[in-house]
């Protein structure tokens, strides 16, 4: 189901009163989780929603209206023992198992549910059907944010328009308005994937943001404090990339999601930065080679995509991706560089 399709035809059944989720990250899934949990706040009112989310993840949608979070240090030895300790008063009606990695399963097996429902048979795997007893239903090829919607369809939550309600403090709006109100309308390159091989070229972000510039398009570039971002940006300066303003772990992730909100539109690879676009309707072009942009891509903007991802499928499987898992990933490190100038360009040229 693509966002302007038929909704499901769900039979209407009685609010359930307390649900839990468990989403820990990354932004991205995220990112299209709160699409679903909005749906579930549109709809069901008066159900009490808990979210047990990553640490990192919750500084994005901290505020969310109608959520209560449980913030899990996934990475801490104690995280499944203060799990256990924070929800050992509670038992949900629901518990939304959303994540398939095992160590996430492990610590929902500790929150106290009637309901505990998980992914259906083809998703599933590190043994994630011994912690649920309940499955969505099996679509075909989905994209993540509508896979994550059958969640709300199992528990029989009406369909509802597709909307996020990201909470933007005023705090963050005038820190990210002294930065940008001098540039006016801005193209944002958030350029680093969380592996360095879904990046992009550095020559081919600098000779995109060169000819924005000589059109008079400021750029700004946007980034995570990490050690590939670093990398990425130190490669536009060394190549002179006439970057407008660089904010390259400058800003918390709130005031990251105010500087994509007031752009003209994002340039990006498969990350986070690109979903968070999403969700206050900047439009993406989305650069994709290593996964399909129609399962993982900006979900607002899969028509905007740059993608050589049939091509490298076709390369290292001998086939059409049609022909193949949906969800399957290609390999090789050289792919993104297969993307072409012209072609960023021919998606931007709708937006600049």
């Amino acid at each position: 189901m693509h966002h302007n399709a038929t909704l499901p035809d769900i039979t209407p059944v009685a609010p359930l009163k307390k649900i839990c989720l468990m989403r820990l990250s990354a932004i991205g899934d995220v990112c299209h989780a709160v699409a679903m949990v909005t749906r579930i706040r549109h709809m069901w009112p008066q159900t009490q929603i808990t979210w047990v989310i990553g640490k990192i993840e919750y500084q994005l949608v901290k505020g969310l209206a109608g959520v209560r979070f449980v913030v899990c240090d996934k990475k801490s030895k104690n995280a499944r023992a203060q799990l256990k300790r924070d929800l050992a008063q509670e038992e949900f009606d629901a518990l939304l198992v959303m994540q398939i990695a095992l160590r996430a399963n492990w610590l929902s097996s500790v929150i106290k549910a009637k309901r505990r429902i998980g992914f259906d048979w083809s998703r599933s795997k590190e043994g994630h059907s011994l912690f649920i007893n309940e499955r969505i239903q099996a679509i075909g090829n989905a994209h993540v944010l509508e896979g994550f919607m059958q969640f709300a369809d199992a528990l029989g939550v009406p369909p509802a328009p597709l909307s996020w309600d990201m909470p933007i403090e005023p705090s963050d709006e005038m820190w990210v308005q002294e930065k940008i109100a001098h540039l006016g309308k801005y193209v944002v390159v958030a350029p680093t994937a969380s592996k360095a091989m879904r990046n992009w070229t550095p020559e081919g972000y600098t000779e995109v943001i060169s000819n924005l510039h000589k059109k008079g398009v400021p750029t700004v570039l946007c980034g995570g404090p990490g050690p590939l971002d670093k990398t990425m940006q130190a490669a536009l300066h060394d190549l002179n990339a006439p970057i407008a303003l660089d904010l390259v772990g400058q800003t918390t992730l709130k005031q990251m999601l105010v500087v994509l909100r007031q752009a003209r539109c994002v340039i990006a690879p498969d990350t986070g930065p690109a979903h968070m676009a999403t969700t206050v309707k900047t439009p993406v072009v989305g650069l994709y080679a290593h996964s399909n942009p129609l399962r993982t891509g900006p979900y607002l903007s899969l028509n905007n995509v740059v993608s050589v991802y049939p091509k490298a499928i076709m390369k290292e499987y001998n086939k059409p991706w049609e022909q193949l898992s949906f969800g399957l990933r290609a390999k090789g490190a050289e792919w993104m560089a297969q993307i072409t100038v012209a072609d960023v360009e021919k998606s931007l040229s709708e937006f600049v």
